[in-house]
C-alpha cells in the first residue's frame, strides 16, 4: 500500500506520521511545493519512522506526478496562500461588520476560493496517476465545499475533520471508558454540527453526559449550559460563530488573529523539527490545532483499506438526513468498509437544526459552483446566502474585498463573468 501526503511541508505532518506504522505501508510519498519546509518537515518525519521501526520507503519530492504514481490514498492537506492568505481571511471581514473566520462565512468562503481549483486539479493529477480505485481523503479546509467539488467532478474522495474524534476522546476521559467504545453520533454539516448520541457499547449516554458533566462540556465548546439542555445535544465549538455571534465579532475586533499565533506556533514548530535529535512529534504541536488528526485519519484509511469501523466522515447526504438534497455533503458516522463510507441511519433533524443545516447547504453549493467557475454573480449570491451575510450590498462589499485581497490565487475571477 502506497500513501501519498499533498501539502506534506505542514506542521501537521508529523501528527500524521506518528500513525503511519501501524499500518501495511510500502511507501509514504510526501509531496509539497515548498521546498525547504518539505525538507524540514519530511527529515523530521523520516527520523519517527526510523525510530518506529518503519519498513517501508519513505519518499520527499516537489514533483506531484512522482509522489500521487501508484498511490492508493491521496491525503490532501494544503493552505493555498499560506498564513498570510489565513490572515485576510480572519481579518478582511472585521471591516464589514462581519465574523473573520478561515472555514466559516466569509472567511471561508474566500478559503473556499482559492482552495477548491487547486484541489480539483492535484485530484485529475491523481485520476492519471494514483493507483486504479485510489482513495482521495481531504482534510483540507473547507471540509465540506471542497469535498462537495471532489465529488461534483466524480473522484472516488471522502472528506475528514477532527472535531468527531476530538469529542469521542473527551467524552471517553469524562467517563472513564476506552474511545474505541463509543460512537459518537455526530451529524450536520462539516464544522455545522451537533453531537445527538453517545453509544457506548451500543446504549445512548450522552443524557447522562448532558446531567454529570453540562458544564464541563458547555465550557469545552464556549456556550452557555443553558442552550445544550434546550437543545439536547453538544453543538461543535464552530456553531459559537453563530449562537454567539456578537460576542464573537468583539473578541475579534479586540484581539489577536489566530492566524498570527498560528504563525507564531509554526515558526517555533519548524526550528524544532530541524533539531536532528527530534524524533518524535513535540508537545506544542497540540496547540497548533489538527488534534488526533493521525488518529482519525490512519483509522480511516485502514476501514477503507480492510473494512471494520464507524468514522464520522463527509460525504453525500443520498437521503440520509431529511430535508436536504441528496447531493449536499453531509458529515455523519458511516460503516467503512473496501467499498467506501455508508451513513448509518438517522432520525430527523430538529428544526432548530434543521434550519440553519439547509441555509448553509444551500450557500455551500454556491460556493462551490463559484469556486470553481469564477462566476462573480454565483459568487455574490453564495454570500448573500450565508446566514452571518445575507445582506445585499453588505455581500457585494465583502465580494470586492475578498477578491482584491485573494487576487494572487484568484485567476478565474480576473475575467470573471456574470451569469
Amino acid at each position: 500500500m502506497k500513501i501519498c501526503v499533498v501539502g506534506a511541508g505542514s506542521t501537521y505532518t508529523p501528527e500524521l506520521v506518528s500513525g503511519v506504522s501501524r499500518l501495511d505501508v510500502s511507501e509514504v510519498a510526501l509531496h509539497d511545493i515548498d521546498a525547504e519546509r518539505l525538507d524540514v518537515v519530511g527529515s523530521l518525519a523520516a527520523r519517527m519512522l526510523a525510530r518506529q521501526g518503519f519498513g517501508g520507503d519513505l519518499v520527499m519530492t516537489g514533483d506531484l506526478d512522482r509522489a500521487l504514481e501508484g498511490a492508493d490514498f491521496v491525503l490532501i492537506q494544503i493552505r493555498v496562500g499560506g498564513q498570510a492568505a489565513r490572515l485576510a481571511d480572519e481579518t478582511v471581514p472585521l471591516a464589514c461588520g462581519c465574523i473573520g473566520q478561515e472555514t466559516t462565512g466569509a472567511g471561508g468562503f474566500a478559503k473556499a476560493l482559492r482552495t477548491v481549483p487547486v484541489v480539483l486539479e492535484i485530484a485529475a493529477r491523481a485520476r492519471e496517476r494514483a493507483a486504479p480505485g485510489a482513495w482521495i481523503v481531504d482534510f483540507t479546509n473547507p471540509v465540506g465545499i471542497v469535498t462537495r467539488a471532489l465529488l461534483d467532478a466524480g473522484h472516488r474522495a471522502v472528506g475528514l475533520c477532527n472535531v468527531a474524534i476530538g469529542f469521542q476522546r473527551s467524552f471517553a476521559g469524562l467517563l472513564g471508558v476506552e474511545p474505541e467504545r463509543l460512537v459518537v453520533d455526530q451529524v450536520g454539516l462539516n464544522h455545522l454540527t451537533w453531537v445527538r448520541g453517545v453509544r457506548l457499547d451500543g446504549q445512548d449516554v450522552l443524557p447522562t453526559l448532558l446531567a454529570a458533566h453540562g458544564d464541563t462540556l458547555a465550557s469545552q465548546v464556549e456556550l452557555p449550559r443553558r442552550l445544550l439542555d434546550e437543545l439536547g445535544a453538544v453543538p461543535s465549538y464552530y456553531l459559537r460563530y453563530f449562537y454567539a455571534h456578537d460576542q464573537v465579532l468583539a473578541e475579534q475586533r479586540d484581539g489577536i488573529p489566530r492566524a498570527t499565533t498560528v504563525a507564531e506556533i509554526e515558526s517555533e514548530l519548524l526550528e524544532m523539527y530541524r533539531d536532528p535529535a527530534l524524533t518524535e512529534k513535540p508537545a506544542l504541536l497540540e496547540r497548533r490545532g489538527g488534534a488526533f488528526y493521525s488518529e482519525a485519519a490512519i483509522g480511516l484509511v485502514s476501514s477503507l483499506r480492510s473494512g471494520g469501523g464507524v468514522h464520522v466522515v463527509d460525504i453525500r447526504n443520498d437521503g440520509t438526513l431529511k430535508g436536504l438534497a441528496p447531493d449536499d455533503v453531509v458529515e455523519v458516522p458511516a460503516a467503512v468498509d473496501r467499498n467506501g463510507p455508508v451513513a448509518l441511519p438517522q432520525a430527523p433533524l430538529a428544526p432548530e437544526l434543521l434550519g440553519l443545516v439547509q441555509h448553509v447547504a444551500a450557500y455551500e453549493r454556491l460556493a462551490a459552483k463559484a469556486a470553481r467557475t469564477g462566476d462573480l454573480a454565483v459568487a455574490h449570491k453564495a454570500l448573500l446566502t450565508h446566514p452571518l451575510i445575507g445582506q445585499f450590498e453588505l455581500a457585494e462589499e465583502l465580494l470586492e474585498l475578498l477578491l482584491a485581497a485573494g487576487a494572487e490565487h484568484l485567476p478565474r475571477f480576473e475575467t470573471g463573468a456574470r451569469s
